[in-house]
């Protein structure tokens, strides 16, 4: 911006919180109402460019300098030099979760946060941080397709400089660069004016309140009755119901697909206005006043990496009924609230049946396993370095499943399934792990005599073993796919043939969610990070075991031997008494020499058309399927080469039709490992001989590492030349022909093009991409890392 336009701004103007959005201070807006009213009226277009240009990297909790963009009281808390990811923090962190740990802007000061925007309490003559990083980026602009230079670095865990007005100065003569959008395209001159006009006469927002229809009012008046019933039974209930849904984005069905709400414990009763109550986790004491359930209207931005959408209408309250309060069952004393509680909720909830505990769960069973990777982990690798890059997840049938069928199972085998929440009791790791694998150990000896005893041992699992989905539910066969540092999941199995498979039972699904989700704190000690994901290093051993009891007895150790290859993954089996037991038999009689596949493929076969058999791009037998492959995509498919490891994790292919049209496709790189058995050295268990590309219709994954635009035409050309790559010079050509660089002319106008088609096919589920894992190919680059 001009200095003279700088100067002639009106510096008068603050910001101060009012009903949670930001108003000018009385004397400003008195004479200014005419200018005040004219922005209100183009809030709608500042806010646009806001999704679509800086909340694709400014939210949920990886948001740079802690800078959420996704609400107006984001901008308004500002930006804080803590970073909420810290993997040597050895005290736990203050809280800093937006409307639940501060209200008012001196709150947000007080915990460090500091303005973007006018404001009367700094000195910002020279314009707001906000305006300042925007001149900065229209000021020293990067070059249109080229490489980012060396020291905009894109690493997660890049130190963050987050300059306050007084630092700034500074900052921007040692980095000229780094303007926003940081490390991107820059804004259209449009873009560009929009916002700096917007901040320049005060930044001004116009109240937010959603307007909810009558329909939608009543529903909330009936789930918070129906949460708040006095009866003990109703009590436990909703606390199971609260503490297993609190991420969630409710949405009533038949409403507007892009509506949602929260439940919140709030100390105010139905009917007044909501004061939430601030815990660190869903299943800490509340407080000694009364509180309520209450549905709140979710009014940010929706973030594809944190929507998590669970149906909320008639038809579910029906089901909890069924589920819940039908069974006899007598609630003799409340449980109580605490770490110990939570730290174990088959104690805490021991009075509600089994049976009805691990329905709802399988009932939504891609939600919860959704909520293992959308939860508040948005940043890390060692978050999901504990599971491969692709598998199969099934699920034991209730009526196989001992803890549900035996009521003295858990009753006796409780004492063995406290989770490591207790990781900020001040207790050290060395304790707290050595303390929950005893406790693993002492469960698996237990569950393995208890199924011993069983007629199951007779006979073995045979195919009714696993849930079926009772004929209706396609959540019955999950794929899940990791992304280096990040993971997705879907219903259905995709992909060629997995290395590993899970089988999941009531007593593992419980405790991979309160340990990945409930029980994590993000602003936790290393103690209870390193904790919780040892905790799930054991709850996926556990969880193979289950798959291998379905196959041959005499393949089992063979099998299991592949997933855990070099001398000290063995050793680790062997810690973590890891037996293999050839004395459970299966009850599949096996007509192939590939039982792992035959067995997958009869779980398809079964589905009825719940989910497809086969998957035309990367597994199908059928010679058709290359006929039916227009795109050719099949021949990149499920291929190993050397070509494949310089791909990235997660990328998006647009294809242009000759109609004009717009194809997309995710195509994802499935890493293959020797094992995952530990949580650093990654590269050292890699085996990129065995990578293979999985290709998907649509979006999958919540941050792609880079776009890819073709045309129809040029398919045969793209194909040939990917197959054609053996050196990272081949690789940047590659780029160079069909890829678009953060710096690209189109790279906004494709971001958009993608959120377009996104929200079209699935509005009720879509959300803005985070790009802040956007590659930078670089020809010294390193392939696993493109």
């Amino acid at each position: 911006m001009p200095r003279t336009l700088r100067n002639g701004r009106l510096v008068t103007y603050a910001l101060v919180a009012v009903f949670g959005f930001l108003v000018l201070d009385q004397a400003a807006a008195q004479s200014n109402t005419n200018r005040a009213e004219d922005q209100s009226a183009s809030w709608a277009e500042v806010q646009d460019i806001l999704n679509h240009r800086c909340v694709v990297c400014h939210s949920c909790y990886d948001a740079p300098c802690q800078l959420k963009l996704t609400s107006p009281n984001g901008l308004l808390r500002g930006a804080s030099k803590q970073a909420v990811y810290h993997t040597e923090r050895l005290t736990d962190a203050q809280p800093t979760r937006l409307g639940i740990d501060a209200k008012t802007v001196p709150e947000w000061r007080a915990l460090g946060f500091f303005s973007v925007l006018p404001s009367s309490d700094q000195n910002d003559e020279d314009g707001s941080l906000m305006e300042r990083h925007l001149e900065l980026g229209r000021q020293e602009p990067l070059d249109a397709n080229a490489l980012l230079p060396q020291e905009l670095g894109l690493a997660l865990d890049r130190q963050l400089a987050c300059p306050t007005p007084r630092e700034f100065d500074a900052y921007s003569a040692s980095n000229p660069k780094a303007g926003m959008p940081y490390a991107a395209a820059p804004l259209t001159e449009d873009e560009y004016q929009v916002l700096i006009t917007w901040a320049q006469i005060g930044a001004l927002v116009p109240p937010i309140a959603p307007e909810l229809s009558d329909e939608v009012q009543a529903q909330i008046a009936s789930w918070e009755a129906f949460l708040n019933s006095p009866d003990h039974r109703y009590q436990l209930m909703s606390r199971y119901i609260y503490e297993h849904l609190f991420l969630a984005r409710l949405h009533f069905p038949g409403t507007s697909p892009r509506q949602f709400f929260q439940l919140v414990r709030s100390t105010t009763p139905p009917g007044s206005e909501i004061e939430v109550i601030a815990t660190r986790r869903p299943f800490d004491d509340p407080g000694a006043s009364p509180f309520y359930y209450r549905i709140q209207p979710f009014d940010e931005t929706i973030v594809h990496k944190d929507h998590l959408v669970y149906a909320f209408g008639p038809e579910r309250m029906a089901r909890y009924q069924q589920l819940f309060l039908e069974p006899d069952w007598l609630v003799t004393a409340l449980p109580a609230y605490g770490e110990d509680e939570g730290g174990n909720p088959f104690s805490t909830f021991a009075e509600i049946p089994a049976r009805s505990r691990y329905q709802f769960l399988l009932d939504d069973a891609l939600f919860f396993v959704r909520s293992f990777i959308r939860g508040p982990v948005c940043h890390g690798e060692t978050a999901v370095d504990v599971i491969e890059d692709r598998f199969w997840v099934s699920f034991l049938d209730p009526d196989a499943d001992l803890s549900v069928t035996d009521p003295r199972f858990l009753a006796d085998g409780a004492a063995f399934l406290e989770l490591p929440v207790g990781a900020l009791d001040g207790r050290v790791l060395g304790d707290l792990q050595g303390l929950s694998h005893e406790n693993q150990v002492k469960y698996l000896e237990f569950r393995q005599t208890r199924y011993r005893e069983s007629t199951a041992h007779k006979t073995g699992f045979g195919y009714d073993a696993i849930w079926d989905g009772g004929g209706t539910n396609p959540q019955a066969l999950i794929t899940v796919f990791r992304h280096f540092d990040n993971a997705s999941a879907m219903t259905g199995f995709h992909g060629g043939i997995p290395e590993t498979a899970w089988v999941i039972d009531f007593p593992v699904f419980e405790r991979i969610y309160y340990d990945l989700v409930a029980g994590y704190d993000v602003f936790g000690r290393v103690e209870h990070q390193l904790s919780t994901r040892l905790y799930m290093d054991e709850l996926r051993m556990e969880s193979e075991d289950t798959f291998l009891f379905f196959m041959p007895p005499d393949i089992r150790q063979a099998m299991h031997d592949t997933w855990y290859q070099g001398t000290l993954a063995e050793l680790h089996t062997y810690w973590h008494r890891r037996y293999v037991d050839p004395s459970f038999p299966t009850g599949i009689t096996f007509d192939t020499d590939t039982p792992k596949q035959e067995f997958l493929y009869e779980l398809l076969d079964r589905g009825n058309g719940l989910w497809a058999i086969t998957d035309p791009i990367n597994r199908c037998d059928d010679p058709a399927c290359s006929d039916d492959d227009q795109t050719g995509l099949r021949a990149l498919a499920n291929q190993t080469g050397e070509w494949v490891r310089f791909f990235p994790d997660a990328s998006l292919l647009l294809i242009v039709t000759e109609d004009g049209s717009t194809d997309l496709y995710s195509v994802l790189h499935d890493k293959a490992h020797f094992n995952v058995a530990f949580l650093f050295n990654e590269e050292d268990r890699r085996d990129p001989q065995a990578d293979v590309l999985s290709i998907l219709p649509g979006v999958v994954g919540s941050y792609p590492n880079f776009f890819f635009r073709v045309r129809q035409d040029q398919m045969d050309s793209f194909v040939t030349s990917a197959i054609a790559v053996r050196s990272q010079e081949d690789w940047m050509k590659f780029v160079a022909t069909f890829g678009l660089r953060r710096t690209s002319p189109d790279f906004w106008q494709t971001s958009d093009q993608v959120m377009a088609l996104f929200l079209a096919n699935n509005p009720v589920q879509a959300g803005v991409l985070d790009l802040n894992r956007y590659k930078d190919p670089r020809p010294d680059g390193n392939p696993d890392n493109n």
